[in-house]
């Protein structure tokens, strides 16, 4: 069942209304941070590496999170934040979305706490993420850089949510094309280790990790300018479109 939000109007005078005359707004609204995981795709990981030089790769997860104030919804506009960014980069991901309290999971049950999931894009100023120690949270937390949606499709609706095509667009080019099977750490795993001594609640949000292909990695680098149109979708839920402005 797919779960979608809008003006209301329908509900209140018995309208329907074709998807093009609604703006739809984000299915969840996180009430803390979105969780997320960096480097969770093997190819994403090592073109990281050719950046930043060689590592290990992680026994453990890297977690770090996103501020409330970045989600928007699946067609509204990306601030391009021109005045303290020009290295504004994309990163599709699919989103986790929790529907029951939970601490101390096990990877046996951990998806029996999913309520649902949702496409997402973690756009990231690389600048200030090495501006600021190198820690992620500012240059992951600019205002409306966390477009989730377009709808919360149920968990019962996806039969393998770590078997599903993921892809962004810019302007109709493709900059990743990858699959959910690549998780270096899948989501069993993910759910598990986040919630040890952490309770999730329902409504949080959690980004699984994006792949290969972000414009960092591009020579020369390809970030997103004003105008541009960022496509981000995954089989079985849906497409975001957001221009950047």
């Amino acid at each position: 069942m797919a779960l979608l939000a809008g003006h209301g109007m329908a509900r209140e005078t018995g309208r329907s209304f074709e998807l093009e005359e609604v703006r739809l707004l984000c299915p969840v609204q996180p009430v803390r941070n979105v969780m997320c995981v960096g480097w969770n795709y093997l190819p994403h990981f090592e073109e990281g590496a050719k950046i930043h030089g060689d590592r290990p790769l992680p026994d453990h997860p890297a977690f770090f999170s996103k501020t409330t104030t970045t989600v928007i919804g699946p067609n509204d506009d990306i601030p391009s934040h021109s005045d303290i960014t020009d290295q504004l980069d994309y990163e599709v991901e699919l989103g986790v979305v929790i529907g029951e309290k939970a601490t101390g999971l096990t990877e046996e049950n951990a998806l029996d706490v999913v309520a649902g999931y949702v496409v997402a894009q973690d756009v990231s100023a690389r600048d200030l993420q090495k501006a600021h120690g190198g820690q992620w949270y500012k240059g992951k937390s600019l205002d409306g850089t966390c477009p989730l949606g377009p709808w919360l499709i149920s968990a019962d609706e996806i039969d393998d949510p770590q078997n599903l095509d993921i892809e962004c667009k810019i302007d109709g080019e493709v900059r990743q094309s990858s699959n959910t099977k690549h998780m270096i750490f899948p989501i069993r795993r993910l759910l598990a280790e986040l919630s040890a001594g952490l309770t999730l609640v329902p409504g949080d949000v959690f980004l699984t990790g994006t792949p290969e292909g972000v414009g960092m990695s591009m020579d020369p680098p390809g970030f997103l300018k004003p105008g541009q149109v960022l496509e981000s979708t995954i089989q079985g839920i849906g497409t975001l479109r957001n221009r950047v402005v």
